[in-house]
């Protein structure tokens, strides 16, 4: 059994820092953190000299990275989207589809399972996140919208009794149909949540009574307050807020959400209920240039600048190439948000929201050895995952 002792760091808890700190581990588990350097004999050492030591990141809406695209159907896009990500810090992920034919999803399911026992140098693959194809077309974004059709019990029935790793499915609440789907989710253990929709206030709070208790990327592709006949009517944004048990998650790169949004969703939702995604695609870790959103094969032309990538004419935003520490670096210095807390939105509360927190997501005793080393600037500095070392630049 592997053992490591990382010492001479910053322990950044889902409460405070821990000066000094002293982290032991014992093949994939924490068995020991403490204040002090703890003596050892026969450990591997990793002096983190002074710099901050975290949680492993978790992305619990990822589509790609590193040149992949998860709806590239093949072994290579899952481990090498996994191992780009995990360079940036992020030590377990959920891969995203796009709405897409039968067979590609079934194509999918079965490449995710021989890539979580072929991933050994990537961000762990966590469980699979199905984005559509039950949206409302008015909402579509990015998504195909051949594909987009009202939630047909026959259909999810199927492609559920085909696997077993779907952990999270986006999904219109207010189509015909979508909240026995929610119902039928929540009963088999995975999570429903809300996306692409133009629900009303009243549409999301019965979503959230049938099992939606989720939204997904907050702001995009979502209904804000509208007229109808006359009437005003607040969307999902505004519902979000009001439940206060509804968690969110937010793209926080800085332009899909401004620092204003950042500081308004930070100061309504606050750290337990915000999860911190990248809803990366190929271009995530790649030069800016020109890229494939979706598919290599009938994916969209994209081109990334700025930050971003766009659609060819440069009308509309095409996709997120942030990265994890991306994220927390625009909270910190943007968002102007505590580290500690926007860890936590990276670390505990995306955890909690998949339902693993009792494995993942904080430096603590008997939980699993993901752990991220990094500078004042959120440079990573080495990415360790279930103790061992998969990504360094000076260890």
């Amino acid at each position: 059994m592997d053992k490591v002792k990382i010492f001479n760091g910053k322990i950044i808890t889902p409460y405070r820092v821990i000066e000094d700190g002293c982290i032991l581990i014992e093949g994939k588990k924490i068995i020991e953190v403490s204040d002090k350097n703890i003596k050892t004999e026969d450990y591997k050492l990793i002096d983190a000299g002074g710099k901050y030591i975290a949680p492993g990141f978790i992305d619990i809406h990822v589509h790609g990275g590193g040149g992949h695209d998860f709806m590239d159907g093949t072994l290579e896009a899952y481990l090498g989207a996994a191992e780009k990500h995990a360079e940036y810090g992020t030590t377990s992920m959920v891969p995203t589809t796009l709405t897409s034919t039968f067979e590609e999803l079934r194509n999918t399911f079965l490449i995710f399972k021989e890539a979580k026992l072929k991933n050994k140098k990537g961000s762990e693959l966590l469980g699979l996140h199905l984005e559509g194809p039950y949206f409302a077309m008015s909402q579509k974004g990015a998504q195909d919208p051949k594909y987009i059709k009202n939630p047909d019990k026959r259909e999810y029935e199927e492609i559920l009794n085909l696997t077993g790793d779907i952990i999270r499915w986006s999904a219109a609440p207010e189509l015909e149909g979508a909240l026995e789907f929610g119902r039928y989710l929540k009963q088999r253990g995975i999570l429903p949540s809300i996306a692409h929709t133009d629900a009303v206030d009243e549409e999301v709070e019965k979503a959230f009574e049938n099992g939606f208790s989720h939204v997904t990327h907050l702001y995009s592709a979502m209904s804000s307050v509208r007229r109808i006949n006359a009437f005003r009517y607040a969307g999902v944004i505004e519902a979000a807020y009001l439940i206060d048990e509804m968690t969110v998650e937010a793209i926080a790169d800085g332009i899909h959400l401004p620092k204003s949004l950042l500081k308004l969703i930070y100061k309504i939702k606050g750290a337990d209920k915000i999860a911190l995604v990248t809803d990366a695609m190929r271009a995530a870790g790649m030069p800016e240039g020109e890229s494939i959103l979706g598919s290599i094969n009938n994916g969209q032309k994209v081109i990334v600048e700025d930050g971003i990538a766009k659609l060819m004419d440069r009308t509309a935003f095409a996709g997120s190439v942030a990265t994890a520490d991306r994220l927390i670096r625009t909270m910190v210095n943007e968002a102007q948000v505590s580290l500690i807390d926007v860890v936590k939105m990276m670390t505990s509360t995306p955890a909690k929201i998949i339902g693993v927190e009792n494995e993942r997501g904080r430096i603590v005793k008997g939980l699993n050895a993901d752990i991220v080393i990094f500078d004042d600037n959120i440079n990573i500095d080495a990415t360790i995952i279930g103790g061992k070392i998969v990504f360094s630049r000076s260890i």
